[in-house]
């Protein structure tokens, strides 16, 4: 059966669009037992739902590419990649967007087209800039005037003109939490338009022989539940763009609103759908193109969150039970904040459920605690379970975006290992960390 008729709708909205129950009433994940993944792979372990991910992929250039005439969707690879990931993407038709030389390095060890891998970043160091200008990256995304040098002298040095979009810090309030929260003004990110600094930082750049000005960007943050914040960005930067175009010939053929869409984590708190920003989205591009007398540039929307968080499954091993009378009752599972920080930094919230018994009706209200030695390593407060027992088996659902791509080795913890799932087979793409690793950068 599927996930719509065996769970509630709330649970169902943060759980793969595989999730189901078997006979033996466990819950499944692409066909795949997830008290059977546990025990196979070992816990914690990271379970990704391979039709979940194709299915993001073709809903985002569905709805994107019926409303507009030029659209590429780039897939926000600091959510997570691994070559894994980053060839499902190219063979679904998205690009990339990647942050730092780390993730070009796994784009190009995935063999991924690189005229559709764009490099973004605040503060780039020239190493980097070199493997993006000589890999060939379609678009370097310039932010800051010390960028627009940098990109210009190692693009002359390699005899090219790099394209590149420009940045805008559009002054706009996302009303997401301020740790993800980039396009206002008391921003690091992007060229503010107060004070002139975006005009000025254009003027350079249009006169930079080693760079091909093609476009503008902006992004506003993550994480975003209102479309409205969208539509006054768009407004704010295309209204700029067609001021550059009359006073500097900016060729404005691209135009990039940034990513950003919400997902969601826990089931009272649902986001509208992805057609609900496509439309929002592509009916201010055009307008604000009428209204300023500019040709529709191509738009490219950069995802993230949206295309990874629901299809990941993290699955942890219950431990330790701690009842504090009055208070609280804390129940360890053997991962935390070493794989899954946004809890500790973010405030996040997660559903939690027992893998071997996903449906048995909720018997008390507990916190999930992770192994590390820090108060603040919670993983889900205050959820309710079935009482559950040392070793059993904990799924958290809508863990794909954020936990692994900010992993750590705190304390000493192994990186855990990724499964993709598909039609009752198990994939391993990633290995368990080992003491060896941990230590093999270890100079004596």
């Amino acid at each position: 059966m599927t996930a719509d008729t065996k769970f509630e709708a709330g649970l169902a909205g943060v759980l793969p669009l595989t999730a189901a129950v078997n006979e033996a009433g466990r819950l499944t994940i692409g066909g795949c037992d997830a008290v059977e993944l546990a025990r196979q792979f070992g816990t914690p372990l990271y379970v990704f739902d391979e039709a979940d991910l194709r299915a993001r992929c073709r809903e985002l250039r569905g709805e994107f590419e019926a409303r507009l005439p030029d659209v590429l969707v780039l897939y926000a690879s600091k959510a997570y990649i691994g070559r894994a990931l980053a060839n499902l993407i190219a063979d679904e038709g998205l690009g990339l967007d990647v942050v730092a030389a780390g993730e070009l390095a796994v784009a190009r060890a995935a063999e991924f087209p690189i005229e559709r891998v764009y490099m973004h970043g605040n503060n780039k160091a020239r190493s980097e800039i070199e493997e993006a200008v000589r890999a060939g990256v379609g678009r370097i995304v310039i932010d800051n005037f010390l960028d627009i040098d940098a990109v210009d002298e190692v693009a002359r040095e390699a005899g090219r003109r790099q394209p590149v979009l420009l940045r805008i810090t559009p002054d706009v309030d996302p009303h997401t939490h301020s740790h993800i929260t980039t396009g206002v003004i008391d921003s690091k990110f992007g060229l503010p338009l107060a004070g002139g600094q975006a005009e000025e930082a254009l003027r350079r750049a249009l006169r930079a022989t080693g760079l091909e000005v093609v476009g503008l960007h902006c992004h506003i943050g993550s994480q975003l539940f209102e479309t409205g914040p969208y539509v006054e960005a768009i407004e704010k930067t295309l209204a700029f763009g067609a001021e550059m175009v009359r006073k500097h010939g900016l060729p404005l053929r691209e135009f990039s609103p940034g990513g950003g869409i919400g997902l969601q984590y826990v089931r009272d708190e649902a986001p509208p759908p992805v057609s609900a920003f496509a439309e929002a989205i592509a009916g201010a591009v055009k307008a604000a193109c009428e209204r300023h007398g500019l040709p529709v540039p191509k738009v490219v929307i950069e995802p993230g969150r949206s295309v990874v968080g629901r299809a990941g499954v993290a699955l942890y091993t219950v431990g330790a039970r701690k009842e504090i009378p009055g208070v609280r009752t804390y129940v360890a599972v053997d991962g935390g904040m070493a794989d899954n920080i946004r809890p500790a930094i973010y405030g996040s919230r997660y559903e939690a459920l027992a893998a071997a018994r996903p449906l048995a009706a909720a018997e008390e209200t507990v916190t999930i605690a992770g192994k590390y030695c820090e108060s603040g390593d919670v993983l889900v407060r205050d959820v309710a379970l079935p009482r559950l027992e040392t070793g059993e088996v904990l799924a958290v659902p809508a863990s794909g975006a954020y936990c692994l791509a900010m992993a750590s080795n705190y304390n000493g913890a192994l990186k855990p290992p990724i499964v993709f799932v598909r039609d009752g087979r198990a994939r391993l793409v990633r290995r368990r960390e080992t003491y060896a690793d941990l230590m093999a950068t270890e100079v004596d």
